[in-house]
């Protein structure tokens, strides 16, 4: 166990003279377990520094270890599922030292990146995305007749995911050399590791055993269909014994495990062997989240990712900061489902992201956590609306777009009573692309049925919430991820006109539209600039008659979200424009056409131009060009007359 204060830099002679795994696998067998553990003792205190996810990648140390010993990457491609397992990776391939760079602006990616280093063979965010690509460059490999060897390292729930297992259909129709390896941290897949299954991984992934094992195949090929199926069966069923081998075996895949993922020689020695192998294979390796870190293997969910260690001075008597988002949504589905018997809550394994830890608690036989698994989510929860229930689906932007067709064909299309409580809407900061929520607005307002609900601020969120709910048919209420901005929330459940929007501040001349938490800064911005500010409240439907007004009292309309600009909210206002012949300038604000990295949200706003100062500043520009062009509109019929 590694015990140091982890502010404390710990001494890694052997992890420093590591700069890329060619230097690795010069060492000799005989010193990676220390490698090992300078490895975990760095990662420790890396992380602490600088925050992200920290017991996935405790957990595979050793296998990381031993993946980069026996591989030749990169030529070699290895890809690692789910991605936040990859920080022992980048350590050991040249970005050591930028560790303390993680989720920093131009700092390293918190997942693997294919821009960051020709180590990441395949960038990830979203899960179970490995055995599709490892399947895709093994084929491609074949094709260029290049000799490289395809490993996909899959765990931390991913398994749980149709793709994977879709993945493997396929590849047990193409038969790749490839090799899934399944990290298995307390899934409940199989028993526990024993002397006797890694006795039987050994001899299951030996050149001897494979060498009877397809030479039996030659011998018994050339025998009756019934003999050569009772050789068959007696194989799986020897395995089945002492591993779940049957499910893999079955899909296509040569089962070996589970295995001990923390003991070095053992991997090493397992790797060698499987990886000479031909066709696809799968090791089972089991391993225990946190390792090495008491804290953390005590409570792995709560060390599953980590804010930066304390400094500075003590905090502890200033004023208690306000809820977070997720805080909001679970009281609020707390207090509902009191109130509504049919309420039951969904999520695709993000219980304690989403707030639902005291749902699910309070209201075990309501809540249903469906793993990584976001279409079943949708279609569940169209199938419990089809019952006269009412789902609530808690759920990520970013992880919605997973679920997008069945959002349609089985929500949508049925006009069936779900609410979707869209969770990390907009930017996401130190996350990044993978898991911003930059896209639900827009990919949403076009589908048919659908109610779209922008709170600006925790209250907001709640009424909206109830709102939403209480509508018949399919409905979804954003919100970001983070803080809110300190407004009193009423602890009643009661609703708004859907549809309806909400004059925050009368001005003149220019009015601002906020869809969601750009309210703050917008308020700011429009003080200096004299401007109305409306809380549209709702993207769909929007609130035609106020918008209608607004055109006719102001000169200049102005949208603000924190969406994509192209097919935004903003889009929405200048599409109802356009289809009423109301001609009047409008300015779009909201995020630029591009994936925006990773850094403090408050920076990401502000290079895209959606704080207090940038608001004002292009809103001011625009204004003064209206000015202008008005002058020069007045003073060329004068030249006309003197000339």
């Amino acid at each position: 166990m590694f015990y140091k204060t982890p502010t404390e830099r710990p001494e890694t002679p052997l992890l420093d003279s590591i700069n890329e795994p060619a230097d690795l696998r010069k060492l000799s067998s005989s010193t990676l377990q220390t490698l090992a553990t300078e490895l975990r003792e760095y990662l420790i205190f890396s992380t602490a520094q600088t925050g992200g996810h920290f017991g996935a990648g405790l957990g595979v140390i050793e296998l990381t270890v031993a993946l980069h010993y026996v591989l030749n990457t990169p030529e070699d491609r290895l890809i690692w599922d789910v991605g936040h397992q990859a920080y022992p990776h980048k350590i050991l391939t040249g970005r050591r030292e930028q560790m303390l760079t993680m989720r920093q602006e131009h700092g390293l990616s918190p997942f693997p990146k294919r821009g960051e280093s020709t180590f990441d063979s395949f960038g990830v965010g979203h899960s179970s995305t490995s055995i599709s690509a490892g399947l895709g460059m093994a084929l491609g490999a074949a094709m260029a007749e290049e000799n490289r060897k395809v490993v996909a390292v899959i765990g931390d729930g991913a398994m749980t995911a149709g793709m994977a297992f879709e993945a493997m259909n396929h590849a047990a129709h193409e038969q790749p050399n490839m090799l899934v390896v399944l990290n298995d941290n307390n899934m409940s897949i199989s028993p526990n590791v024993g002397g006797l299954s890694n006795y039987f991984a050994r001899i299951w992934s030996s050149k001897l055993y494979t060498s009877v094992r397809e030479g039996g195949k030659k011998v018994l090929s050339n025998l009756p269909g019934p003999a050569m199926e009772l050789a068959r069966r007696t194989e799986e069923h020897m395995k089945g014994m002492v591993s779940p081998a049957t499910l893999f075996e079955e899909l296509g895949f040569n089962y070996i495990g589970p295995i001990d993922g923390h003991d070095m020689d053992l991997l090493v020695e397992t790797l060698e062997n499987i990886t000479e192998l031909q066709g696809p294979q799968l090791l089972h390796i089991m391993t225990k989240k946190g390792k090495g870190f008491a804290p953390a293997e005590a409570e792995p969910i709560k060390y599953h990712a980590i804010a930066k260690s304390p400094s500075g001075p003590d905090t502890s008597s200033k004023k208690a900061a306000p809820p977070k988002y997720q805080d909001v949504f679970g009281q609020w589905i707390c207090d509902m489902a009191e109130q509504d018997t049919r309420l039951i809550g969904i999520t695709p394994a993000m219980r304690e992201g989403s707030g639902l830890v005291e749902f699910s608690q309070r209201f075990p036989g309501r809540y249903h956590d469906v793993a990584i698994a976001e279409q079943h989510a949708v279609t569940f929860a169209a199938g419990l609306a089809c019952e006269k229930m009412k789902p609530v689906v808690a759920i990520y932007s970013t992880f919605l777009q997973r679920a997008y067709d069945q959002l349609i064909h089985d929500v949508a299309i049925q006009n069936l009573d779900v609410l979707f409580a869209i969770d990390r809407a907009g930017l996401v900061g130190e996350d990044g692309a993978t898991h911003a929520g930059s896209l639900d607005i827009s990919f949403l307002r076009c589908v048919p049925n659908m109610i779209i609900a922008t709170p600006s601020d925790e209250n907001e969120c709640r009424l909206l919430l109830s709102t939403a709910y209480q509508h018949t048919g399919p409905a979804a209420v954003r919100y970001p991820r983070g803080q809110a901005v300190g407004i009193a929330i009423s602890p009643s459940l009661g609703t708004v006109e859907i549809g309806k929007g909400l004059i925050k501040q009368q001005g003149r001349d220019i009015a601002i539209l906020t869809f969601g938490t750009m309210m703050t800064a917008c308020l700011a911005a429009a003080k200096k600039l004299g401007a109305t500010v409306v809380d549209m409240r709702f993207v769909k439907p929007l609130d035609e008659s106020l918008i209608r007004d607004l055109a006719q009292q102001h000169t200049l309309l102005v949208s603000v979200e924190e969406n994509a600009i192209a097919g935004g909210a903003g889009s929405a206002v200048s599409e109802f424009l356009s289809k009423e012949g109301i001609l009047k300038p409008i300015l779009h604000l909201g995020l630029p056409d591009r994936f925006l990295e990773h850094g403090a949200h408050q920076d990401q706003l502000t290079h895209c131009g959606l704080d207090e100062k940038g608001i004002y500043t292009v809103i001011d520009k625009r204004w003064n060009q209206l000015q202008d062009a008005r002058s020069n509109e007045a003073v060329a019929p004068q030249k006309q007359s003197i000339l």
